[in-house]
């Protein structure tokens, strides 16, 4: 009975790889991840005039331009602007990253600016809402089960 057996050591168990299929190419590669960073891209220029308003207040934001040497994987046809020759700049964007508390905080500042603006204009449309005609209702909703008595 052992007789009929193959010998492992002559099996082969390749594994079939699927065909991968095409994919459109990404405008803005994906930096191999960092932990603890985040990254972002930031405009350099616009209609070809350099942005320095936009780069000065994104860096005193607390983004650091990322240099091109710590993420070779990101491949670059041209250099664009000889002033930022040492960092990655594709189509007018810069790779710049940032602390992940650092982002995590600037998100939370953004969220709450927004909710009191949003409160703010409710405030002032409740100061003219009249009971006869309502400006808008209640954001309620209302889940029922069973045949609903």
């Amino acid at each position: 009975m052992a007789e009929n057996r193959i010998n492992r050591e002559q099996q082969t168990r390749e594994k079939e790889v699927r065909k991968k299929s095409w994919q459109r190419p990404e405008v803005l590669p994906s930096p191999t991840p960092e932990p603890g960073y985040e990254f972002h891209w930031v405009r350099v220029s616009t209609q070809g005039q350099v942005d320095a308003t936009n780069v000065s207040s994104k860096l005193r934001e607390g983004w650091e331009p990322v240099k091109a040497e710590d993420h070779p994987e990101i491949t670059m046809v041209a250099i664009e602007n000889e002033r930022f020759k040492d960092n990655i700049v594709i189509g007018r964007l810069m790779l710049c990253k940032a602390p992940t508390e650092f982002v995590a905080e600037r998100n939370e500042y953004y969220t709450n600016q927004t909710q009191s603006q949003m409160q703010s204009v409710d405030n002032n449309l409740m100061r003219e809402n009249d009971p006869r005609m309502p400006l808008f209702n209640d954001r309620t909703t209302k889940v029922t089960f069973g045949n609903g008595n």
